[in-house]
């Protein structure tokens, strides 16, 4: 009998950033695929949270995502569990601002964390797949503003857009090895990270009324479902694809 192309049973997949929101909410689906996961998150608290909710002997660690050193020890860890085969890139942040008076050090934060993180994490865990000879998918999270822009937010859409092409570049460098590199782009979506301005009944009011088709914001597990596909084997002959988790946002 076939085995079902939805579910990760037997598979190893780690996931950077899995401590709240977005990356939070992947973890638990993996969970519920059949996979063993791996979360990994600076702040200890949130991420003991996180794995107690998970169960399914999943395990936790505490790393710096941009620091190289650090990155390849936690994909050193989840290696020697077993079958390594999903990476999930979720670490992210955003500060908003005009451009025109931008402070360089929030610039430097999202390109350090938005891109250098999950650079490094798809390098590493992409390093450790192709010594062995192994199979595998990576899965970015990158944004609807990854392919438009969007006022007062040129710092976050110019990591996104380098996300999407990172996506693409590592998806025709590893396609050949059997190494699957996607991304999922939501909309906004409620999470502690997106609170803050979804709260402001202008800001909320003109993103459901002006920006998006459906008026309405995606779910957590609206993104984690996308996560879900493209991590596993339904998902078998797409590799450098963005998917758009977004309410038709960039149809417009």
């Amino acid at each position: 009998m076939m085995s079902d192309p939805w579910r990760l049973d037997g598979r190893i997949a780690l996931v950077i950033g899995a401590g709240r929101g977005l990356g939070r909410g992947c973890a638990l689906e993996l969970v519920r695929a059949g996979a063993r996961v791996v979360l990994v998150s600076r702040t200890e608290s949130e991420l003991i949270e996180a794995a107690a909710e998970a169960g399914n002997d999943a395990v936790a660690i505490v790393a710096d995502a941009t620091q190289p050193s650090e990155v390849e020890r936690v994909v050193r860890e989840a290696a020697a569990l077993g079958e390594l085969g999903v990476l999930v890139a979720a670490a992210g942040t955003n500060r908003p601002g005009p451009a025109r008076d931008y402070p360089i050090s929030d610039w430097d934060l999202l390109f350090d964390l938005n891109v250098r993180a999950t650079f490094l994490a798809c390098q590493a865990f992409g390093d450790a797949l192709l010594t062995r000879g192994r199979r595998g998918s990576i899965v970015m999270l990158s944004s609807q503003l990854g392919s438009v822009g969007y006022p007062g937010r040129v710092a976050y859409c110019a990591t996104k857009h380098a996300v999407d092409g990172m996506t693409r570049a590592l998806a025709v460098e590893w396609a050949r090895d059997g190494i699957r590199v996607n991304a999922v782009a939501p909309t906004f979506v409620e999470t502690p990270l997106t609170k803050q301005w979804l709260d402001d009944p202008a800001f909320r009011a003109e993103v459901l009324e002006r920006r998006l088709p459906t008026g309405q914001l995606a779910e957590i597990e609206d993104v984690a479902h996308a996560v879900r596909y493209l991590a596993c084997d339904a998902s078998n002959n797409v590799t450098g694809h963005i998917l758009r988790v977004d309410g038709g946002w960039t149809a417009w």
